[in-house]
């Protein structure tokens, strides 16, 4: 098992700088849940970011339907706030902006509550672990070069059940969706940070017997539209992260292939996927994604970052629902807009 796993006391990182201590300001913990309703094409985002060198911490839930989401008004909810009260350390319950994360078993199980102020939204779901809590370095490229902190982070897919409440509708949860979280990851937002190729994450759950996750950019051979922005060594890997559990064992991934078949016609966000990926022990896997959500997400407003729902489906046929979390800063834009404007001259 190639892939180490965290500790369940992991969960409960949120630490601050002692006393006389310096954090880069950039350093982040984070906490993320996200469940989805896929008959109804609704994905969602929870999501906690503790900023412990300024001693404040952005949170808030948000949750889209369908495809024609481009900013985040479009939304079925939006609830988003970047000056929030630091949460108490040392505790297993972690409250911000009305939505909390309460780690009732910390490593398998949370209750996940939010309700809004103008009492639009109400969320009571549970999360009950369904694969083991897998160790990430990092998700973002660039990160790995901050290591003074100790960072480190999770991975892992949970069995979601409960209620969504909005707009005096009752939506009833009950899928396999992924959660992770980083804790003392220097994530800069800097003008010149997120120099990097498009990346996308793609946790998805087929079941006990598979499920696979991978963060890396399209593959350069497909020619995506920011190719030009980028100068990609010849065989250089196009994933930084990829795990995939087979029956209940973590293994690595050692090989990543991605092209995006149709991107969002104003946004870029893939919509139509195809991942072909091999894993430590040279077993194949294909994965075809196709879009019945898609929004922006307001988390990070330095860069440009869009959730996709997928509805996947593996070689054998066997479909599942999961979030394709895409981002990309001003350099990558340009160029895609400039690429997808060139194209449609020619057509």
């Amino acid at each position: 098992m190639s892939v180490a796993t965290q500790s369940p006391e992991t969960d409960l990182l949120i630490p601050r700088p002692a006393p006389g201590e310096q954090w880069d300001s950039h350093t982040v913990h984070t906490h993320y849940f996200g469940f989805n309703i896929p008959e109804h094409a609704i994905g969602t985002f929870a999501y906690i970011r503790y900023m412990p060198a300024l001693g404040v911490c952005h949170a808030g839930f948000q949750a889209y339907q369908g495809l024609d989401n481009v900013v985040v008004a479009d939304c079925l909810h939006h609830d988003y706030q970047i000056g929030c009260d630091y949460p108490d350390d040392g505790g297993a319950r972690f409250t911000a902006n009305g939505l909390t994360f309460d780690f009732v078993n910390p490593g398998k199980a949370a209750q996940i509550t939010y309700r809004s102020a103008d009492g639009r939204c109400r969320v009571d779901v549970r999360a009950e672990a369904i694969t083991p809590l897998a160790a990430r370095g990092h998700v973002i490229p660039g990160e790995e070069l901050h290591t003074a902190q100790a960072p480190g982070g999770s991975e892992q897919f949970m069995h979601y059940t409960g209620e969504l409440e909005l707009d005096g509708q009752t939506y009833t949860v009950d899928c396999n969706a992924a959660r992770d979280r980083s804790w003392r990851q220097v994530r800069t937002e800097t003008l010149e940070a997120n120099a990097h190729p498009p990346v996308m994450w793609t946790p998805v759950y087929f079941g006990p017997d598979l499920a696979f996750n991978q963060v890396g950019f399209a593959a350069p051979d497909s020619n995506p539209l920011w190719l030009d922005a980028h100068q990609i060594p010849d065989g250089a890997p196009t994933h930084h992260f990829a795990w995939v559990s087979v029956d209940g064992e973590i293994r690595d991934v050692v090989r990543v292939h991605r092209q995006d078949l149709e991107l969002h016609p104003l946004t870029f966000a893939p919509l139509k996927t195809l991942i072909d990926a091999e894993d430590e022990t040279g077993r194949e896997y294909t994965f075809l994604g196709e879009a019945i959500g898609h929004a922006p997400l307001s988390a990070w407003p330095n860069i440009v970052a869009f959730e996709t729902l997928f509805r996947w489906e593996d070689d054998r046929g066997r479909v599942a629902y999961g979030p394709g979390q895409s981002i990309w800063n001003h350099v990558s834009q340009k160029a895609m807009r400039a690429k997808a404007a060139e194209r449609r001259d020619r057509a």
